[in-house]
Formats: C-alpha cells, structure tokens, sequence
C-alpha cells in the first residue's frame, strides 16, 4: 500500500473542492484457515485480498464505493460522489483529531514462517487431545489473517497499520448412546503465531474433551431464583450481550436500548476498550482514525459513556470513542471491542463461602437479547452446584435470564481474577472480532432454568 499514498492522495485532492469530507480506507492481506474435522482435514483455504474504499460526505448525505481493482480509484471516486449527490440526508461528523502515524502489531512468529503442516499438526494435537473415549467427534478451525492498511482523509489524517490476528476453536462431542453433549473453547490473539504456539494444545484439547464427557454425567439443572457465580467467560457474555449492545450509539439512536442512568450496583464498573493488546477485539486506530483508548461505560453502577462512531457521536451531541469499525467493503457501523467488567477484590473461594444453596456456571452456550426491553437469557455451557460453600453436583442445560437492570443492580461480589474470551460478534450482517470478559462474579436473586 505504500507505493500507492501518493494516488490515494491525489484523488483526495481531486474529489474534495465537489464534498464537504472525503476518506479513502485500502488494504491488503494474506489469510489462511483450515478446518479439521475428526483428525483429518476437510478445507483449506489460503489467499490474497485487495480492497479500496472510498466515502464521501456532501450536503449531509454519504456517497459509498468499493474496488479491488487500483485502474478503478476514479471510476469509484466518480460514483461516490453521484451517490451523495442523488441523496437527502441530515449526516455529520463529530471533531476527531488529525492523526499521521504508523503502527504495526507486535509479532514473534509470523505466519509465513509457519507451513500449512506445522498449523496441521498443532490442530491435530488438540483434536487428539479431546478425544478421550466417550468423544464421538471433534472439529478444530484455525484462521490467521496479516494485513496492511491505510487511511486517509480530506481533514489531513494518514494512517498506516500492519495488523496480525490468529484463533483456533475447538468443540468436542461425547455421546453415551442416549444423549450428545459438547465442550468448547478458543484461542488465539493480536499478534503472530506465538499465541498459539505459546499454548499448552493437550491440555487445552484435554479440557474440553473432559468437560464433554462430564456433561454427560451431569444431572439436569433446578429451575428457580438463586444465588450464582459466572465465570470470567459467562461473565463476559453478559457485559457484551446484556450492557454492550445497550450502549452501542446506533442503537439509542433508534430508541431500542432500555438503559437508564443509575444501572447497577456500586461496585459495577464496565470497560470497552480496543487499545487493550491482550484482547482479541484490540485495534490501536478505528476505520474512521479515531485513537483507541480505554471506554469506561458503568462507573460505580451509573451509566455514564456510550460507544460511537463519528457519525453517531455527531447526533448525540459527543465525541466519538473509537468504535466504528467494518471490513473494507463493508459500512462502518458501532461495534464492541475488549468489553468486560473490571475486577474486584475477591478471591474464588470468599465468592461461594457463604452460599448454602446455589449454582456456579460457566462458559456460554449462546443466548437471546432483546435490549429494547431490557430482558435477556443465556445458557451456559455447564454448571456445578454451591452446597455450604462448596462445588458439589455437576450441572447441565442450565440457563441464567432475567432484567438486564435487576441483574446488574443484584451484583454483590466481583472476583480479583481476569479473563478475556477469543471470539466474533454479528451485527447488521456485519462480523468483527472481540474479547470480552472479567472476573468470577457473583450475583444473588438470579433467575436459573433447567431442562430434564
């Protein structure tokens, strides 16, 4: 993308006396992912991508092109301009400020060091690692992207970014002839192959196989109002579902977020935040060149933050917090980055001493959302029961719901451990990678669901 600024310059110079704002966003990559299914490979696929944008704004209406094709950069200036002009619209921008620089992420291993049979073999392991006997199948998937990229504005910024990004999920299957029950986890990060390398692969594939088969074991979770402790993933998957969507800037705009000021208990702080390098969702610039930074959404229980995008933060009155994010073809839109709740001062241990009878639930197995009303429902992968202070009875099919206010305010205790999940988020058609998590939380009066 280097040797092309100076194009993407000139067609900005160009196409700025006919608009009131002009970007150009391009970018090129090297992406591989494979999928094992059983221990043997079922699909690799390994390639190239080119892509330019460019966006234009004129008399408060947006004008959108997309190429691969750099012979095409003033045939898709051209079109973004008639698309501007043949539209009404009330659009803007929030003030950013005008950013040069260059970034790139920190690798140890880069992929191209690594062959097709090495990333095999390390899959292969997991995949070996879970099947333990009552595991009647497993699936590994990998993807490793590298890209550069670059943005450019009529406002002066000029941005370059070499980014890196690596996950492998695994899910196991165990059957006892009557009933299948599945583990799963990921991992993976912003940088070179080291964060998978750098794992243990059997005793990641081991975990999982064994939680499988546990499940098959475990008895059907009780349905009724108790006590709980999530686990940093469950705990993340509420923070992002429950809160995060909540507060997603576009979706106040359209009236269907029900949060209020006062949201929680005092001790309820939330974070999102994109310039955390640990996180999966971690980006140092966002796809308008706004800089990431820490967002605190919930302090002590109040609301008091929303995510944005320039154009969003432009009609609420504020400044945008580093949240548009899409791939190149794709509209910018708010989305989450690292979100999670920060941790407490608690161990584990002092978390469930004082609990006669509840439920301790981990993982996520998906769930449902609907923040116009402000109610949720999650279920989580596995569970144990809480009898005096200690874990006892294996849990399965257990799910949390409830009011995303009532649940928030009945947080009690939060943990002093952290973990963030590896994993994607799907909004408008639109698919972005995220963390989210926390530590081990404690919430009282919480509505479980079981099945028998």
């Amino acid at each position: 993308m280097n040797e092309n600024l100076d194009l993407f310059e000139k067609v900005i110079n160009k196409t700025i006396p006919k608009v009131d704002y002009v970007d150009i966003r391009a970018g090129n990559g090297n992406n591989t992912s494979i999928i094992m299914k059983d221990g043997e490979v079922q699909e690799i696929n390994t390639g190239n991508s080119l892509g330019i944008r460019i966006r234009v704004l004129n008399n408060g209406a947006w004008g959108f092109a997309y190429t691969n094709d750099l012979s095409k950069l003033d045939e898709i200036a051209q079109t973004s301009i008639k698309i501007s002009n043949s539209l009404k619209g009330d659009e803007s921008l929030s003030k950013a400020d005008i950013i040069q620089d260059k970034v790139s992420t920190d690798v140890k291993i880069p992929f191209s060091d690594v062959s097709i049979e090495e990333k095999k073999e390390i899959m292969s392991e997991a995949s070996k690692a879970a099947s333990l006997k009552e595991v009647t199948s497993t699936t590994v998937s990998y993807s490793d992207s590298q890209s550069h990229e670059v943005i450019l504005s009529s406002e002066g910024t000029n941005i370059e970014m070499n980014m890196n990004r690596v996950a492998m999920f695994l899910n196991a299957a165990a059957s006892d002839g009557t009933m299948m029950q599945i583990g799963h986890n990921s991992i993976g990060g912003v940088k070179g192959f080291e964060a998978i390398n750098d794992e243990d692969i059997e005793a990641f594939g081991r975990n999982i196989g064994e939680k499988a088969v546990r499940l098959l074991k475990a008895e059907s979770a009780p349905s009724g109002r108790f006590p709980i402790i999530a686990d940093p993933n469950l705990t993340g998957v509420f923070v992002h579902e429950a809160l995060g969507h909540a507060v997603e800037g576009d979706l106040i705009l359209q009236n269907d977020s029900i949060l209020k000021d006062k949201l929680g208990s005092d001790i309820v702080n939330i974070y999102d935040d994109a310039s955390l390098k640990d996180g999966f969702g971690y980006y140092p610039y966002d796809v308008e060149g706004v800089k990431t930074k820490p967002n605190h959404l919930v302090k002590d229980g109040e609301l008091i933050s929303l995510l944005n995008s320039r154009e969003t933060a432009s009609k609420l009155n504020m400044e945008s917090s580093g949240n548009a994010r899409s791939i190149i073809a794709d509209k910018p839109i708010v989305r989450m980055s690292n979100t999670y709740l920060k941790p407490g001062d608690m161990s584990f241990e002092e978390l469930i001493e004082d609990i006669p009878d509840g439920i301790y639930l981990k993982g996520s197995r998906g769930g449902q959302v609907d923040t116009g009303k402000g109610i949720f429902q999650f279920n989580a992968a596995e569970g144990f029961k809480i009898e005096n202070g200690e874990l006892t009875t294996p849990l399965r099919d257990v799910s949390l719901s409830g009011n995303i206010l009532e649940t928030l305010k009945n947080v009690d205790a939060i943990g002093n451990d952290f973990e963030l999940s590896v994993g994607f988020c799907g909004k408008d058609g639109q698919t972005a990678p995220v963390g989210d998590g926390g530590p081990h939380t404690r919430i009282l009066n919480a509505l479980v669901g079981g099945s028998s």
